[in-house]
């Protein structure tokens, strides 16, 4: 398959992927928007006007790169896995794998697609925000690269989840049991230096701690963690995740039977 074909390829998944989650907007763009803005009026209006600075910055402004992490964490997740789920279940997802597209174009254009939706979210709640805080930002390059890099994580993640998946089931038991409760205790509503020595040891080995202070710092200049090891970790997940998934999915796990 020459070069011009693997980017036909490529480009067709990843605008199929587009078209799918905008042409059911109210169902993928609409409430993740409503959700982020409940958070801001409870988490940030309500009970930050009583908690007062965090990290030295006023509530809003602290909870706020956190929030937007968020949105595009699970937005970027939950894209991929229904939609290469439901492929595989409507058994259509045949027609990629006894064509002559190679397994990682196939992975490209449905991460690529993942990150479109994340990223959309995360710019619909960033402008969201704006209505409550003033955002300024410190490190503009190390705001693009972190949440460019951790939507394609939680992208390749997805499409992990959509190939182990059996049915319809288990396509919620890794956000409900495992990205919610990682997300919330991840510094998006706390610094970690509130914590106990010994709940802050803890904190450290969830990796959603390291990409919300990496996308803080960008925006605050302010982080639990350095930034820089936040990005290294996000990259070796990233390497990680995609070599399972093309071994999966060069196997036929959860496809050929």
């Amino acid at each position: 398959m020459n070069a011009q074909a693997m980017l036909t390829a490529y480009k067709t998944i990843v605008l199929r992927e587009i078209r799918r989650f905008t042409r059911i907007w109210p169902q993928t763009l609409l409430p993740p928007a409503v959700t982020m803005t409940l958070y801001f009026i409870i988490f940030g209006n309500l009970i930050g006007s009583r908690i007062g600075d965090m990290g030295g910055f006023d509530y809003m402004a602290f909870i706020v790169p956190g929030l937007i992490m968020m949105a595009v964490i699970t937005s970027s997740y939950a894209n991929v896995v229904s939609s290469f789920f439901s492929m595989k279940w409507q058994r259509s997802v045949e027609e990629l794998l006894v064509s002559p597209v190679p397994n990682w174009i196939i992975l490209a254009g449905y991460v690529t697609g993942g990150m479109a939706r994340g990223l959309g979210i995360g710019l619909i709640v960033t402008v969201l925000s704006l209505a409550f805080t003033q955002l300024q930002i410190h490190n503009l390059p190390m705001v693009v690269v972190t949440v460019f890099l951790t939507s394609a994580l939680f992208a390749v993640g997805g499409f992990i989840n959509a190939l182990l998946a059996t049915k319809f089931d288990d396509v919620s038991i890794v956000p409900t049991f495992v990205l919610t409760p990682l997300t919330y205790l991840g510094g998006v509503f706390y610094s970690i230096d509130l914590l106990p020595d010994f709940w802050q040891g803890v904190s450290m080995v969830n990796p959603i701690l390291y990409m919300v202070n990496g996308f803080r710092f960008g925006i605050l200049g302010v982080s639990d963690v350095n930034p820089f090891v936040s990005l290294g970790m996000i990259l070796v997940f990233i390497a990680v995740f995609s070599f399972i998934a093309l071994k999966l999915l060069a196997r036929g796990k959860g496809i050929r039977h």
